[in-house]
């Protein structure tokens, strides 16, 4: 697949050109996701044939690993001992390990957030604007699942792979389907099953995503919320610098800034993919449950396919 070229430059047009703020009120505090209506949930609900649900998150990563510096904490205060059972649960949402939905508030540009909030908004004792605690009725509607390997002819994406837009429709027409308004696309490279056949690797230097070129076809689709196995973006990003300075997520900072696009990062696609081969189809009814921190800028979640 042809990467196309792009430059820093090119990456800060986007900004513009594919810009949602004050599309749903200068107030907004959902974007991309005003995309899911109450029609697109009841129609997510009738595509449910066998009640099939699949988690498409990891288990949360307590042991230290190359891709997990700051693993989670997880301590029983309650045993046998004391006569019932209690545990104590500390995570570092983001990162490249924890499965998480990267709220509005995450990423700043030119000082910037998501409907042109200064980052000010973002203390010490919480976001002010834009947290993940707006999320709380949770987002349910239709998932689809790009699998972009098996377009490839391969089991897993080799780590710092581009996914193009050619992939995204090929792996479009293998399903079968269309993706379009309100959906939650959910982009499988088969991280997890490149990690088990090859070991841990440092997913800050190399790993698959998608290329900045994807961005317009994702603002043009109208999709409400975006996944992967990985966090989305390619790294290296493969766009090359204009002033000199690497531009490293410009899928987080378009997306999210630009776009109000929440991300699902770090999920685990490949049961998901196993069940919709099984059941010889690629869309599904998707619920995404993120906790109410107030403020929060992420939340640790685990999405439930029901097919």
């Amino acid at each position: 697949m042809t990467v196309p070229p792009m430059t820093t430059a090119d990456v800060d047009a986007l900004r513009t050109r594919l810009s949602n703020w004050d599309r749903w009120g200068a107030d907004d505090q959902l974007g991309a996701l005003n995309l899911i209506r109450a029609e697109h949930r009841a129609a997510a609900a009738a595509t449910v044939r066998r009640g099939r649900t699949v988690s498409c998150a990891r288990p949360l990563p307590t042991v230290p690993a190359p891709e997990n510096p700051s693993p989670a904490e997880h301590h029983m205060i309650g045993t046998h001992t004391e006569g019932y059972g209690a545990d104590w649960i500390g995570v570092a949402s983001h990162g490249y390990a924890t499965s998480h939905l990267d709220a509005l508030c995450h990423i700043f540009w030119d000082g910037r957030t998501y409907n042109g909030h200064p980052t000010e908004v973002v203390t010490a004792h919480g976001a002010e604007q834009l947290g993940v605690h707006h999320l709380r009725d949770g987002v349910v509607g239709r998932g689809v699942l790009l699998d972009i390997p098996p377009v490839r002819g391969v089991e897993a994406l080799e780590p710092g792979t581009p996914i193009t837009v050619e992939d995204l429709e090929a792996a479009e027409a293998r399903a079968g389907l269309t993706v379009g308004t309100g959906d939650i696309l959910l982009v499988r490279t088969g991280r997890w099953t490149w990690h088990r056949e090859h070991g841990g690797w440092n997913p800050r230097e190399q790993l698959a995503g998608l290329h900045a070129s994807c961005l317009p076809w994702v603002h043009e689709r109208e999709v409400a919320m975006l996944g992967s196995d990985g966090v989305s973006d390619v790294h290296p990003s493969h766009v090359e610098p204009t002033d000199g300075v690497p531009t490293r997520l410009p899928v987080h900072t378009v997306g999210i800034v630009a776009m109000g696009l929440h991300l699902l990062d770090n999920l685990d696609l490949d049961d998901l993919a196993a069940a919709c081969a099984e059941e010889g189809r690629w869309a599904f009814l998707l619920t995404v449950a993120p906790l109410i921190v107030v403020g929060g800028t992420a939340s640790p979640v685990n999405p439930i396919a029901v097919l």
